[in-house]
């Protein structure tokens, strides 16, 4: 499966050499011949370094990398050059894309590292038993990640990552219901804070999954982009005993949302008919000091400039509960021009209350005040 030198490019990305096709860096979607790669997903893979390598820089016992779905290997061979990696064994069923991982992996004088060509859950169920497992398994798909979460899970050892991403935007964020219903679980709902309850429909569907095999998965560091939504959980081989599943509600009247174990039907602030979103993660998304070991990691390194930002915004909210609101809704709500993001943070605290920005959107911001309490201190900003 030789592809033509012509239709090739060796880049740099991070500190690891790695040969593209031509087309997946001048055409504005990438090609899937003669294999795909993703220029745009740098930021992507950058916080896989930084989440991988602050788990291994700890981690006791045997420390391996599965990716059941690779590519041309950039994330793979990222790990194999980046991080304090053992071993590394990718998988992808286009033998052209593992060809150029083999080239890449000579470039960089890697030898620490397998390929495989086979279907994903195959790969991934070679590697289920105890002894076998990956410290850090990594599924990026197209679309849906929900059909490799079983066998994803089986192939994580005890204390070991999962990673997963979802590229299906339009199901998650509510256009297409009945969809995401049958693919997660959980029905959508269409608001401002769409990126969270889809990333907490994720984490739900995982949750539930994990559940049924007697483990538990711990939201470590969750990432929404303008592509795709991803999730970093730790897996734990016993049961997981905590109420961490429940329903979005959402007051399309006043605004007014909370996360709830209970099926409400009416709106806490003004009594108004809700909508309902879920089964989902209500549990909080980020783990504070895994955020700050990747905060650790980001010294000395070649990372997107948002990286360390959107990081440090992370560390702040990781610890607040609920969801989050956005400066245009309420500005809109209220017919005025939207204040200034860190005055509305300053004036909620100012008046006891918990505020802080949110990784997830660049103008929301978390608090534990009431929809109509943000609206006062809004009208005296």
């Amino acid at each position: 499966m030789k592809i033509a030198n012509e239709l090739l490019q060796e880049i740099i990305e991070g500190s690891t050499r790695l040969m593209v096709p031509k087309k997946s860096l001048t055409e504005k979607v990438p090609p899937m011949e003669p294999a795909f790669f993703n220029p745009k997903a740098k930021l992507n893979r950058d916080f896989s370094i930084l989440a991988y390598a602050a788990l291994l820089k700890d981690f006791q016992g045997p420390k391996i990398f599965l990716e059941g779905l690779s590519g041309v290997g950039s994330r793979g061979l990222r790990v194999a050059n980046e991080t304090e990696i053992e071993k590394v064994i990718i998988n992808d069923l286009n033998p052209s894309a593992l060809e150029l991982a083999k080239e890449s992996a000579n470039l960089n004088k890697i030898e620490n590292i397998e390929f495989y060509e086979k279907e994903v859950c195959r790969f991934f169920s070679h590697y289920s038993k105890k002894g076998r497992r990956g410290t850090i398994v990594d599924i990026d798909p197209f679309g849906s990640p929900a059909p490799f979460f079983d066998c994803g899970i089986r192939a994580t050892m005890h204390g070991g990552l999962l990673s997963v991403a979802a590229t299906d935007l339009q199901v998650l964020n509510g256009l297409f219901q009945n969809a995401c219903k049958r693919k997660y679980g959980g029905i959508p709902i269409r608001a401002e804070y769409g990126n969270e309850i889809a990333i907490r429909l994720i984490m739900g569907c995982l949750r539930m999954v994990a559940a049924r095999l007697g483990v538990t998965v711990n939201p470590l560091f969750v990432e929404s982009d303008m592509h795709y939504y991803r999730v970093f959980v730790e897996v734990q081989n016993k049961p997981d005993q905590d109420e961490n599943i429940g329903f979005a509600i959402h007051c399309k009247n006043c605004g007014h949302r909370e996360y709830s174990v209970e099926h409400k039907q009416n709106c806490a602030t003004c009594k108004s008919e809700v909508k309902i979103g879920g089964p989902l993660w209500i549990g909080k998304m980020f783990e504070k000091k895994f955020i700050k070991k990747m905060l650790e990691e980001t010294s000395g390194r070649e990372l997107h400039k948002n990286c360390q930002k959107t990081l440090e915004k992370c560390l702040l909210e990781s610890e607040m509960s609920g969801s989050y609101f956005t400066l245009d809704e309420i500005a809109k709500k209220l017919k005025m021009s939207p204040p200034k993001l860190e005055n509305i943070i300053a004036n909620l605290q100012e008046n006891k209350y918990t505020a802080s920005v949110t990784s997830l959107n660049s103008t929301g911001f978390r608090t534990n005040a009431r929809m109509d309490e943000i609206i006062k201190i809004f009208q005296t900003s």
